[in-house]
């Protein structure tokens, strides 16, 4: 009987984020590949919610059954994989494979070096990714000796694109909008509507990594003076780190901060949609006949896998013109953005992660108010513009797709192995673990129970810097802005 090498899998597969999406499909693949003998062990990550594993889901099964209560194993396992953040990267199997999502500026850190080089093979998900981990140098000195040398990727790196659920997240007619979707969109007066999709991070104003400040400063600059009738709607399908009614209150609180610097209180309505909406009823929302286009100002993404689900609708695609999503986004099929790079700052670094010293992309606020108004006003000229993503990225990103560049990345690098018979072996220390709810009908702690849709109360305010006053805007009648949208008190 052939014994299948084993396979220890780091990853935070239970979590509610981007790199749990990445991790649950990686950790799919392998298993669906058959090849090893696979054994999980969930981490966190950051504060965001461990509950994405459902018991009642087929494709989550696999990985539950694979779940590693105690980190301790029978033998040494051949192949190591750990998918997080390269710091936290730790030489466990015989064969030692780092995933990381990436980087969204133009450095990583020293620490992040060091974790790529503890490893033997190094993936990430987009080719601006590889070729900012590749070209990261600095200098380290020998604690030994003093003598400073380079420090630099010294270990082979290639690239595992995310895929994209093919099966759930393509163009469908209004008549198959989830009724949730439905009841939710009720609520947005306006028919014609921006979508943003991504969290709400760290950061002041003009700072944060998707910029959705300065997303929402832009838009009601834009369509201020635009007649009420007549306006359209911004959308933000957003949060912090989870979905708490403390969390909304801190969203709702930061759009009110950008209104604020407005001395009308007669502003475009901008409706912010927060809570846990499954991987359909997103796929409803983009398809949803009051959005018209998706839009984002983001500094920087590994990949944006909330960007190419997006591109399976058809719809225009509104985006910064830098980093990960280049791979699945052109300019022929997307309207790209232009702008600069500029330093991160305090304000949004994250230590060993997100440097401050590092740049990524700002976009061209003046260009993003005259792209932004110009696709309203023209939008027949735009309406179709998305639809070749479609195809393209379905072939690129489909599961199988995917699946099968898996297996080729594993056949390139893995050595053959020759397994032994078990023996017992504890796992050297690894970081505490919070425990992992499998349930996708459990709730965290202070988690609003549905998704919730408010148009925050207008207040008061001044323009945004170099935005100018778009052509065609003309004065709007002084009545305020009429909230709308489903209330929850908190």
């Amino acid at each position: 009987m052939t014994v299948k090498p084993m396979m220890l899998i780091r990853a935070p597969v239970g979590t509610r984020s981007g790199y749990g999406d990445m991790s649950r499909d990686i950790v799919r693949h392998l298993i669906k590949l058959d090849r090893w003998d696979v054994h999980v062990l969930a981490c966190q990550w950051g504060n965001t919610p461990m509950n994405a594993l459902d018991p009642e889901n087929p494709k989550d099964m696999p990985i539950i059954e694979r779940l590693m209560l105690q980190p301790n194993l029978p033998k040494k396992p051949e192949i190591f994989i750990s998918i997080t953040v390269p710091n936290e990267w730790q030489a466990l199997g015989e064969y030692n494979i780092g995933i990381t999502a990436g980087i969204e500026t133009t450095a990583c850190s020293p620490e992040w070096v060091q974790g790529m080089n503890r490893m033997d093979l190094v993936l990430t998900i987009s080719e601006h990714s590889k070729q900012v981990l590749s070209a990261s140098h600095y200098e380290e000195q020998d604690k030994n000796t003093g003598v400073k040398k380079p420090l630099r990727l010294t270990k082979p790196i290639d690239i595992l694109h995310n895929c994209v659920d093919v099966d759930i997240f393509k163009k469908i007619p209004s008549t198959e909008i989830d009724t949730t979707v439905s009841e939710l969109m009720d609520d947005v007066k306006e028919n014609f509507a921006f979508l943003f999709v991504g969290h709400w991070l760290q950061g002041p104003i003009g700072h944060d990594r998707k910029d959705v400040g300065m997303l929402v400063k832009v838009f009601l600059e834009t369509f201020k003076r635009v007649p009420k009738k007549n306006r359209p709607a911004l959308i933000l399908k957003t949060s912090g780190a989870g979905f708490s009614v403390l969390d909304r209150e801190d969203i709702l609180a930061k759009i009110e901060t950008v209104k604020s610097e407005f001395k009308t209180k007669n502003l475009p309505s901008v409706y912010l949609l927060h809570g846990d909406l499954t991987e359909s009823e997103m796929n409803s929302l983009f398809n949803h006949p009051k959005v018209k286009a998706h839009m984002s100002f983001t500094k920087g993404e590994g990949f944006g896998r909330p960007l190419l689900e997006a591109s399976m609708s058809g719809k225009p695609i509104i985006v910064s013109g830098w980093s990960g999503h280049l791979d699945f986004l052109n300019p022929q099929d997307a309207v790209l953005l232009a702008g600069t790079l500029q330093e991160v700052g305090k304000g949004a670094a994250w230590p060993g992660v997100i440097n401050e010293d590092a740049s990524w992309f700002r976009v061209d606020y003046q260009n993003a108010a005259n792209i932004m108004h110009h696709v309203w006003k023209h939008y027949k000229e735009f309406q179709t513009r998305g639809r070749p993503l479609i195809k393209k990225n379905y072939d690129r990103f489909n599961p199988d797709a995917i699946q099968k560049r898996t297996g080729d990345l594993m056949d390139q690098y893995l050595p053959k192995f020759n397994v032994t018979e078990a023996v017992n072996l504890a796992l050297p220390d690894l970081p505490t673990l919070k425990k992992i709810e499998v349930g996708g009908k459990k709730k965290p702690k202070a988690v609003a129970e549905k998704a919730t849709l408010d148009a925050p109360d207008n207040v008061s305010a001044a323009a945004v810097e170099g935005v100018p006053r778009p052509a065609g805007d003309v004065t709007t009648p002084d009545a305020p802005l009429q909230k709308a949208g489903v209330e929850v008190n908190g």
